[in-house]
């Protein structure tokens, strides 16, 4: 392939930018060349493109990635796919173009007077009066016009030549794509997938979200049906498949029916918000806000009610939301659902099935026999491929005998136990357990019993207390016999990934009841909660290690020496080879961590529930995920009490006090801190007392009251002093100098940011010292003058930049690119006070919602660009 052209970069860019998927696909394969000026300059326009005008695009931006990848070959390879690909489909569907996305193309020629332009626009030089981009009506196949069709790209109806909001992906966001694998032996079902397409609005009509309801008995196939009909759609949802497993039906004891609110948070994080609200009435507006612009399929697995689904709905039109439950929940025909009522298989579909598990040559050999164990399996898929897994696992196995085994005395025992009726299921899984050897019967009644909704090989030898790579052999020794759905590896830690159908998951706990005493199936629950503590608290070490000072509490038997006492199942531990790795982990097992938190309080762990809330300190520092963080110490607040630990509840004050704070909640944040305070001074701990007093202070600065928040500053700088801590003293310098930032008196900032900049490079802390740099330009800018090295504040200002950039911190990268700004803005320099916003914006925009919205409204108060 011959090297592209500017020229015919330029074209395929013109071309590409009206065409979503392609152009989506461009993005997608740029992401990984961040920190290249071009390759930057497209992903901040393409930002852009979503909120205040729609990415231009000229021959110089193709010649800057020429240019770039001249030093980046790779960076040139994709170029020339792209453009090539780009080139097919335009000669395979010529005339395409006229389906406009909305974005503008700055080209060579003129526009003059007043013009109407059907299709992608090009502007060239100058355009004088006003120009419209009319999008043109699609054509549906009968020959009707009209709105675009349901699976048509998403396309703004008018856009302006300044630049009309729309539709928006955020920067460096992936597209979510998290339907379950499809189906391996899916069969049959035609009537069922016609009766959903029947659902769908007629071209041109589709002007709401649609819901729908797909309800069944359990082990029916709801899932899998909804899944391979939504793989199917996959590009008529351009901005992501979300899903989640609500686990309706799964015992409290265990993890649970899901709550609106931790679905939420993980959909609006999988669209790019992480600044979650803290209330679900706030999250699920946001999320109804979010959406609005975006077409998402959205699948919410295993129901239980209406009121769980209602908050999780989007109100976007072209967006459609898939719910299974084993209950009609007529009760959401209000919200404009419609209903699906999923039927057995036929005895002929299930013999299909059972062919195609174990092949049509045995099937063929024994028909009778294959028709009776379909028939023994009542027409539910769960039950013909549990029972079609046995005999896979035994090739000299006939039909004949399976169909014994399932009709034998043991189903009429069973009755008597069926789950939610389905008699078929139970007896077709408890014919499987029988034939597992022990250590396998072993896994599974104790896989059965965590509160976690997905397992992996750590779980699982934690579990069942055996090697680490045991535990990775009896997951895969289970979904062998399709006792568990293997979803593959985890995109973060690499780890397989397992699950539970919610009746395999019943059944396999209800078998452990009846086989293992009470104290076993506790320690079995302690040991998987006693892994998270220990691997999330290695994560805190790596991560924060100053803050890893507290005593961690583990369960006695069969555990290893540690200096904090004994850790169970160190082995066990996920290895994290860097800083990235143990936040990823982290971030990937969140809700896991919550689940463990919440079953240790439960279980009257209280010890364990606190730690674990300490545990978990590098993501909330460093993800902001503020509702996790004020719900994990709420617990964790009210289990220190219970366990009478003051240094656990001093943390959970401290710690939850700032979760508080960040969340906009700065009276309850202030209380917290202040019961803080009371409680280090009662117990003479003068460094609790003065963290406590910093923390009243930081709640005091972001509710704008100064006077409080200089006043509770000065007495923590006084304790800090006196015990001769350094760091802590330096940070609190830090926040006296932002207060005086903040009343507008930035040479009274100078000293202390200055002292607090040298100290924290004294104790090695080069990104707090970096903020302290941050704040000492600022300060000097506003003040109009330099520093001991004879710096202005810009200069100053870009130095911090460098060294955020070293670090990785996007959020403050962006905050010194806000800074930057600023000082533009004083300095009467419009153009240049945008470019850095923008940068800002770049930065901003994948990490912190509100921090985006505010330089928005900045960029907009600067006018329209010249």
């Amino acid at each position: 392939m011959e090297p592209v052209t500017a020229a015919q970069l330029t074209t395929a860019l013109i071309d590409g930018v009206s065409r979503p998927a392609l152009w989506r696909v461009l993005i997608d394969g740029l992401q990984r060349f961040r920190g290249m000026h071009a390759v930057d300059d497209l992903l901040r326009a393409q930002l852009r493109g979503g909120v205040d005008a729609p990415p231009l695009i000229s021959e110089s931006l193709a010649l800057a990635l020429l240019s770039a990848a001249h030093t980046a070959p790779e960076l040139g390879r994709v170029l020339d796919r792209w453009t090539e690909a780009v080139s097919e489909q335009a000669v395979a569907c010529p005339g395409a173009d006229t389906e406009s996305s909305g974005y503008r193309v700055q080209a060579r020629n003129g526009v003059t007077g007043s013009a109407t332009v059907h299709g992608a626009v090009v502007q060239a030089g100058d355009i004088r009066g006003d120009v419209h981009i009319h999008v043109p009506p699609s054509t549906a196949p009968g020959g009707a016009a009209g709105p675009a069709p349901f699976g048509a790209p998403p396309l703004s109806s008018v856009a302006h030549a300044h630049g009309a909001p729309g539709r928006f992906a955020p920067d460096g966001v992936p597209v979510p794509r998290q339907l379950l694998p499809l189906p391996e032996h899916f069969t049959g079902r035609s009537d069922a997938l016609d009766a959903l397409e029947a659902l769908l609005p007629a071209p041109g009509s589709w002007s709401r979200p649609l819901f729908v309801v797909v309800s069944g008995p359990p082990g029916v196939g709801k899932s899998a049906l909804v899944t391979h009909w939504l793989h199917g759609m996959a590009d008529s949802f351009p901005d992501g498949q979300l899903y989640a497993d609500l686990r309706g039906h799964l015992p409290d004891a265990g993890a649970g029916p899901a709550a609106p609110s931790e679905i939420l948070g993980r959909f609006l994080r999988a669209v790019g918000v992480t600044d979650v609200p803290v209330e679900l009435a706030e999250s699920a507006a946001l999320w109804r806000s979010r959406t609005a612009g975006l077409r998402l399929a959205v699948m919410l697995d295993n129901a239980l009610s209406a009121a769980q689904i209602r908050p999780l709905l989007p109100s976007a039109p072209g967006s459609l939301v898939t719910i299974t439950s084993r209950s009609r929940l007529t009760a959401l025909g209000i919200d404009g659902a419609s209903f699906h009522q999923l039927g057995l298989l036929t005895t002929d579909e299930a013999v299909d099935l059972l062919a195609r598990r174990i092949g049509t040559e045995r099937v063929q050999r024994e028909p009778d026999a294959a028709h009776a164990v379909a028939t023994l399996c009542e027409g539910l898929p769960l039950a013909v491929c549990v029972a079609a897994a046995r005999l896979a696992a035994r090739p000299q196995q006939s039909l004949v005998a399976l169909a014994a085994a399932l009709g034998g005395a043991g189903a009429a025992r069973l009755d008597a136990l069926s789950l939610g009726g389905e008699r078929a299921v139970r007896t077709a899984l408890d014919d499987a357990y029988r034939q597992l050897p022990p250590e396998l019967a072993l896994g599974y009644r104790r896989l059965g019993l965590p509160p976690v909704d997905v397992l992996n090989g750590p779980v699982a030898a934690a579990a069942c207390a055996v090697a680490a790579d045991e535990g990775d052999r009896l997951l895969d020794a289970l979904a062998e016999v399709s006792l568990l759905e293997d979803l593959g590896p985890d995109d973060t830690t690499g780890l397989g990934r397992y699950r539970f159908h919610d009746l395999v998951r019943v059944h396999a706990g209800q078998v452990a009841t009846a086989t293992e005493d009470a104290a076993e199936r506790r320690a079995t629950v302690r040991r998987v909660v006693d892994h998270y503590l220990a691997t999330a608290t290695a994560a805190e070490e790596l991560l924060t290690p100053s803050h890893r000072t507290l005593r961690r509490d583990y369960a006695q038997e069969t555990a290893e020496p540690h200096a904090d006492g004994p850790e169970p199942w160190a082995a066990h531990r996920p290895p994290f080879d860097g800083q990235a790795a143990a936040l990823g982990w982290l971030d990937a097992e969140r809700f896991h961590l919550m689940a463990a938190l919440r079953t240790a309080a439960e279980e009257g762990w209280h010890a364990t529930a606190w730690q674990l809330a300490d545990a978990m300190w590098p993501l909330f520092l460093r993800l902001r995920p503020y509702d996790l963080w004020v719900e994990a110490h709420r617990i964790g607040r009210a289990s220190a009490l219970h366990a009478g630990d003051r240094q656990g509840l001093s943390r959970m004050l401290t710690s939850g006090g700032a979760g508080l704070r960040n969340a906009g909640r700065y009276e309850e944040s202030a209380e917290w801190y202040g019961q803080a305070v009371e409680g280090a001074r009662a117990d003479g701990d003068r460094k609790a007392e003065a963290q406590a007093l910093h923390g009243l202070g930081q709640a005091h600065r972001l509710a704008g009251r100064l006077a409080p928040a200089t006043e509770y500053f000065t007495a923590a700088l006084a304790l800090r002093e006196a015990i001769g801590h350094r760091r802590g003293a330096a940070l609190t310098r830090v926040c006296l100098g932002d207060v005086a930032l903040a009343a507008e008196e930035p040479r009274r900032a100078l000293a202390p940011l200055a002292e607090a900049r040298a100290e924290l490079l004294a104790v090695s802390d080069p990104y707090d010292a970096a903020r302290a740099l941050a704040f000492l330009g600022l300060a000097l800018a506003l003040a109009d003058t330099r520093d001991a090295a004879g710096q202005d504040g810009e200069t100053v200002l870009g130095q911090a930049l460098d060294e955020f950039a070293a670090t990785g911190s996007a959020h403050w990268q962006g905050r010194v690119l806000e800074m930057l700004g600023d000082v533009a803005v004083l300095r009467q320099d419009p153009a240049q006070a945008r470019d850095r916003y923008e940068r800002s914006l770049a930065h901003y925009a994948p990490v912190s919602t509100r921090d985006a919205a505010r330089l928005r409204d900045r960029i907009a108060a600067l006018g329209p660009r010249r």
